[in-house]
């Protein structure tokens, strides 16, 4: 049921996403889908802990043997084709407190924050410095992301030619802390 939730909130948007659209998705009446989920609220939970999880498998294994700039790159290149291609299910990421450390959304988050951490390895970035860091690029992949994956960049730009230069600019910006 999270799995049909997540790819409904990609297809219709999250703000769009209500039980019972998804129950006429999956063909069963609405109270038919609180034998597997606690209602809107649970289901919203569900597919951030999911969305989280896919995330952080996909910037972990992209960064898998890299370091410095190329970890950067694999990251932040893994992490914005995630959103791009799964906007609905992270935007429930967005504002999810966990309930508690067993909390599945505090598992994958933990995971995620993981991956980006282990990027910061390959830079010279001073322990109390580190939570700035990891707020600096979730603030500029994210924003890159989100506002690609909402049609926010209409010039004639190139897309990836500008999110290469974002990554030089993180790059830059880490190597001078």
């Amino acid at each position: 049921m999270v799995a049909a939730g997540a790819a409904l909130a990609d297809e219709v948007g999250f703000a769009k996403l209500t039980m019972g659209l998804l129950a006429e998705r999956v063909g069963v009446r609405t109270p038919s889908l609180y034998k597997h989920v606690g209602g809107q609220e649970d289901l919203v939970r569900r597919i951030a802990a999911l969305a989280l999880s896919e995330a952080a498998d996909a910037v972990g294994g992209a960064v898998q043997g890299y370091a410095g700039r190329d970890a950067l790159a694999a990251a932040a290149r893994a992490f914005r084709a995630f959103v791009v291609e799964h906007p609905g299910r992270y935007a429930a990421t967005i504002g999810v407190e966990p309930s508690g450390p067993d909390d599945p959304v505090a598992a994958a988050g933990r995971r995620l924050h993981g991956a980006f951490t282990a990027v910061l390895h390959g830079y010279e970035i001073r322990e109390p410095d580190v939570d700035h860091a990891l707020r600096l690029l979730r603030s500029l992949f994210h924003g890159f992301a989100t506002l690609q994956a909402a049609g926010g960049f209409q010039w004639s730009a190139d897309i990836d030619e500008s999110f290469e230069w974002l990554i030089t600019f993180a790059d830059r910006g880490l190597r001078a802390v």
